[in-house]
């Protein structure tokens, strides 16, 4: 068996057929394979394999938390979504035609009553029914029939410039005449459907059955007075456990559900009282001006009321594949889809249960049970711990069963009294079961993820997919953006070169006026942002950060935003994406004049200018040498880590411009001959504790990669401010990383440390590169074009803030404050993760080592075993529930970010495990059966043989438990001899401890006739906790015997040769990394 941990070990799916390839390995792989799956993308058969092969005494409880393979079958040819969204438009087709009369008699009946009466819902002039009508049916006559979007918002009560009433009380009246942009969800399990799953082990089904029995015949043999203890005491043990089990596992799964909940709550951009801001998808009404950006999800159903080159990915709902054109022909807009291109603004028109998109989530259910591969690992360990303990509880049952034939038989005169000893027999060796097979082992990793990500939110960390979060922990390589990660994204204009001249940011001196107004038409126009002016005056400026930034730059020079924006006409838009690098904008003045303005990154303007306008405001040709002092000063800026921005413009004459709306739309703005008006250098400056972030991660042998699409000097300046950049490191462009050969790359790929003006499909390239050296890559992404990237990575890591909605559905993790400084808490968390869950399998595995080899040995010599069935259930809520708890609850310590990270092929449990393990059970089964043997007579026991029995084994048990609750001390710290580090802030870990103590006092003190144990006097409670506490001793003895660095236990299977003969490859070719110095 082998004990191997793949915490991630995804390879090229993205890949030509690497799919394929991975089925046919999937096939072939051996059975020591059955237990590892890859981080993420596991086939269907995998996962069906690992199941089968594992023993489980309670399945639905073991596989809770496990991918549901027929929903996601489904989901693959269509998914739920899809046969709603079919099933629903097939109705409503059959009933288009037959109620088409009846619709348009309605429709003239109902504009007949708007003009009568005014208002016909709360106070508005349309009723809710109308407005879904005219959504669904998308219908642009009826539509005209309201006057257009115009008429609808003087129905609905809304400013198309500046909203709706930014006012509580507002917000009530629609949500009550409209409904709120929430749907039902379908109710979570209850407690009690926790309670039945518990109850479904096979083995306490077994058990309740013989307390029965036993209950029964001992009613019957030794009267009702005393014959109910003993059935009565297994039965309240199996309620217990069950009740134990049932309590921690609904915890588990209301923390899961706050999680669901989190993750649905989008944060979206309206227009409320002529202002921008942010609010909660589900706080949405209907009459608000949303905005829509590339990369959103549309949030409700509504109409355009203005957009520029918008395109709508519209496949979830209409199963179109083509992004559809929204223009003022085609306004309709459907809740849950996404935005592909351009820009928009939307007047909400259906919300909630009101739209198709409401309708299809209220009948799904929010599911984000996904198996693990820590979790699958566990299985097998658990599976292999279990076939063990089945061995043992069987050759146990044979031995008491013959023994008591061969010797006790005979003395029974009654039936019953026979069957009720068999009973009896039969009950320890199902009891040995439930302790031997691990059940709790597996889920002590979702009950560690629950508590962890809950934690992590604390951190500014959202998972989105469990397997995230103990991948994390194995992370060898972070590729992060620079923008609003590395540095604060709150960016202002320190420089400007205009009109042939360098400048300070707030020097606004004698700019000519053509000048001025060419760059205050550029600002203004060209923008994807706003500006705003407050109750009390100041401006207030809204947008990405860099169009925060020329905005509040334009205010400073005498821009009047909201003049310039009423005397033109816009009349084409080109938004700016991370691919073009540029945005640009058509524009009609006043005067009949057409103009196009560019803004981008400074040297891609650059290249598209071959004029320039001089000091005295005239134009003048843009010749080498002239072309050089512009580089010369964009490359000044980016030298002091400033981000270089262009503006640039083109006067066209209006006959090049089409007439119609269509045509523009699919227009090609002029990209050549540009004027060059202006490059402004914008300051973004890094976070605070960025550069300690950086090293910290350095330390954990972890490589941080920035990929940027800024320039290279910036990008390298930026890079050696955060000590991203080494002497030895290797800093270029994308396009240079690009069309390097593969050999090159993969040498290139192993020192690169900075990619300037990198696209998404290098960062992309760079994943996949990097993953082909064997590294664990994780990527942070904000745009949507990071999507391929995000997904192909190990872990994708989103920016909350910054993060467009498609980047974040293709993350595994969000990132809520965009700061690198939470990247590496959760690289902290994750190695926590796996380091609680090799605590709790120490502790687990010596707890089972004890009692199987105590009532093994015990079995052996006479039909007395010291450890009675209700004993041993005890056991197992300390062992599975309880410790879990304890251990699986530690928060993460500095001293994880000082080892390197885990590797995936490492052993799960470890030399120094193996050296722990072994030598706590040495000693605990040597007193305990030291005790067993002569303990009478080392204890000195006087009384009755019945008597001294009793006693002793009471001892025995109360040592056994003291001695677990001491080695759950020992196993805290597993390599540390000061285990007691720490120990105070884990509120849970203390309360463990004290609960299960008060606990055990109670069990032997008062519930004696429950647990077959008797009174102990206090000299007897000492030796008890004497034995326990020399346990702690014994286990710092221990850790003071030195381990080999080589696994004792560690069976090869293909991957892991695989990867040592890929490593040997690459490592051959280091040495040709210093003669490619041209790389």
């Amino acid at each position: 068996m082998s004990f191997r941990l793949p915490l991630s070990c995804k390879s090229q799916e993205s890949s030509d057929g690497s799919q394929e390839e991975e089925g046919k390995a999937d096939n072939v792989d051996e059975d020591m394979d059955v237990f590892e799956i890859p981080g993420k993308n596991s086939s269907p058969d995998k996962l069906k394999r690992w199941r089968k092969a594992t023993l489980a005494l309670n399945a639905s409880r073991r596989f809770r938390y496990t991918l549901d393979l027929n929903r996601a079958k489904d989901e693959e040819q269509g998914g739920d979504v899809s046969k709603f969204r079919a099933g629903a438009r097939a109705i409503r087709a059959a009933q288009l035609f037959k109620e088409a009369l009846a619709r348009a008699k309605e429709r003239t009946e109902a504009l007949a009553r708007v003009k009568e009466r005014g208002l016909t819902s709360e106070g508005f002039g349309i009723n809710p029914s109308k407005l879904v009508s005219l959504i669904q049916e998308q219908n642009i006559e009826l539509l005209q029939e309201y006057h257009g979007v115009e008429g609808i918002a003087k129905l609905l009560d809304t400013g198309l410039e500046k909203g709706i009433k930014d006012d509580p009380e507002e917000f009530k009246k629609r949500k009550k005449a409209f409904g709120a942009n929430t749907y039902p969800k379908r109710a979570g399990k209850s407690f009690l459907v926790f309670l039945w799953e518990a109850s479904q082990d096979k083995t306490l089904i077994i058990l309740m059955i013989c307390a029965t029995l036993s209950l029964i015949m001992g009613m019957v043999t030794e009267g009702p007075q005393n014959g109910w203890y003993d059935g009565a005491s297994i039965a309240f043990a199996v309620i217990l456990v069950i009740f134990v089990t049932a309590i921690s596992d609904y915890r588990q799964s209301l923390q899961f559900q706050s999680l669901s909940d989190e993750k649905s709550n989008i944060q979206v951009q309206v227009i409320r009282g002529g202002r921008r801001q942010k609010v909660s998808i589900f706080t949405l009404v209907v009459g608000d001006m949303a905005l829509l950006n590339i990369g959103d999800q549309v949030p409700a159903d509504g109409v355009l009321v203005t957009g520029h080159s918008l395109r709508i990915d519209e496949s979830s709902m209409t199963g179109e594949s083509e992004p559809v054109r929204k223009d003022s022909k085609r306004p309709f807009l459907l809740g849950g889809c996404k935005v592909e291109d351009g820009y928009g603004v939307m007047l909400v028109t259906g919300v909630g249960t009101n739209t198709e998109w409401g309708q299809v989530m209220a009948t799904l259910s929010q599911d984000i049970a996904e198996e693990t591969p820590l979790q699958v690992r566990l299985n097998g360990v658990a599976t292999f711990i279990g076939k063990i303990g089945l061995t043992v509880a069987a050759i146990v049952f044979i031995m008491l069963f013959i023994r008591y034939f061969v010797q006790d038989f005979k003395k029974s005169d009654k039936p019953l009294a026979v069957v009720k000893r068999i009973v009896g027999i039969f009950s320890v060796a199902v009891t040995i079961v439930v302790v031997a097979v691990p059940e709790g082992l597996p889920l002590a990793v979702t009950l560690t993820l629950a508590y962890s990500m809950k934690k992590m939110m604390a951190d500014q960390c959202l998972i989105r997919r469990l397997p995230a979060c103990e991948t994390m922990g194995s992370i060898t390589t972070i590729c992060t953006d620079k923008t609003g990660t590395l540095t604060m994204n709150q960016m202002t204009v320190v420089k400007a070169f205009v009109a042939g001249e360098l400048r300070d940011g707030d020097d606004f001196s004698s700019f000519p006026d053509n000048v001025k107004s060419l760059i205050l038409h550029g600002i203004a126009h060209n923008s994807s942002g706003s500006v705003f002016k407050s109750k009390e005056g100041a401006w207030e400026v809204s947008g990405s950060p860099t169009e925060k930034a020329i905005l509040s730059w334009g205010l400073k020079i005498g821009m009047d935003y909201e003049a310039l924006r009423s005397k033109v006409n816009v009349l084409h838009v080109e938004a700016f994406n991370s691919v073009k690098k540029r945005a640009g904008v058509a524009i009609k003045l006043e005067t009949g004049e057409v103009y196009v303005h560019w803004k981008g990154a400074a040297e891609i303007i650059l290249e598209m200018c071959d004029r320039w306008v001089d000091v005295d405001g005239t134009e003048g040709p843009l010749d080498e040498r002239k072309a050089l002092e512009f580089k010369n000063v964009i490359a000044g800026m980016a030298a002091s880590s400033l981000r270089c921005v262009a503006l640039a413009y083109r006067k066209l004459d209006p006959a090049e411009v089409p007439v119609s709306e269509e045509e523009r739309a699919t227009w090609n703005m002029p990209e050549t001959n540009l004027v060059l008006n202006t490059i402004v250098g914008i300051k973004d400056p890094c976070r605070p504790g960025v550069r300690e972030a950086v090293a910290t991660c350095q330390v954990a042998g972890i490589k941080v990669r920035m990929v940027t699409g800024d320039n290279l000097l910036t990008a390298k300046a930026i890079a050696q401010e955060c000590a991203i950049l080494t002497p030895d490191g290797v800093a270029l462009e994308g396009k240079t990383f690009r069309n390097l050969s593969d050999h090159e790359r993969l040498l290139t790929a192993r020192r690169l440390e900075v990619m300037a003006r990198s696209s998404p499909t290098d960062k992309l390239l760079l994943v996949r590169t990097l993953k082909e050296l064997h590294e664990l890559v994780s990527v942070t992404g904000d745009g949507t074009n990071d999507a391929p990237a995000l997904h192909e990575a190990d872990i994708g890591l989103a920016m909350g803030i910054a993060g467009t909605e498609v980047a974040k559905e293709s993350a595994d993790v969000i990132i809520l404050d965009d700061n690198f400084a939470s990247v590496v808490k959760l690289v902290r968390w994750g190695r926590a993760v796996y380091a609680n869950i090799q605590k709790f399998i120490q502790f687990q595995l010596t707890v089972n080592i004890v009692a199987l080899s105590i009532n093994f040995i015990a079995a052996c010599r006479s039909e007395n075993v010291p450890l009675n069935a209700v004993q041993l259930l005890w056991v197992n809520i300390i062992m599975d529930t309880l410790g879990a708890l304890a251990l699986a609850t530690e928060p993460p310590t500095d001293e994880l970010m000082k080892r390197p990270p885990v590797n995936r092929y490492d052993p799960l449990i470890t030399n120094v495990m193996w050296r722990n393990i072994i030598g706590q059970a040495a000693y605990q089964i040597t007193v305990l059966l030291i005790l067993y043997f002569r303990g009478p007579d080392v204890l000195r026991l006087k009384g009755n043989p019945a008597r001294i029995n009793a006693y002793n084994n009471t001892i025995i048990f109360n040592a056994f438990v003291f001695c677990q609750l001491f080695n759950e001390i020992n196993s805290r710290k597993p390599d540390k001899l000061n285990i007691f580090e720490g120990i105070l802030q884990n509120r849970m870990f203390c309360a463990v401890l004290f609960v299960t103590t008060i606990l055990q006092v109670m069990i032997v003190e008062f519930l004696k006739r429950f647990f077959k144990t008797t009174r102990l006097s206090w000299r007897y409670w000492l030796v008890c906790l004497g034995i326990g506490f020399t346990s702690l001793i014994f286990g710092l003895l221990i850790k003071l015997i030195p381990v080999p660095q080589k696994p004792l236990f560690r069976m090869k299977s293909k991957q892991h040769g695989k990867h040592k003969r890929h490593s040997k490859k690459h490592s051959h070719g280091d040495s040709l990394i210093s003669e490619e110095s041209t790389v």
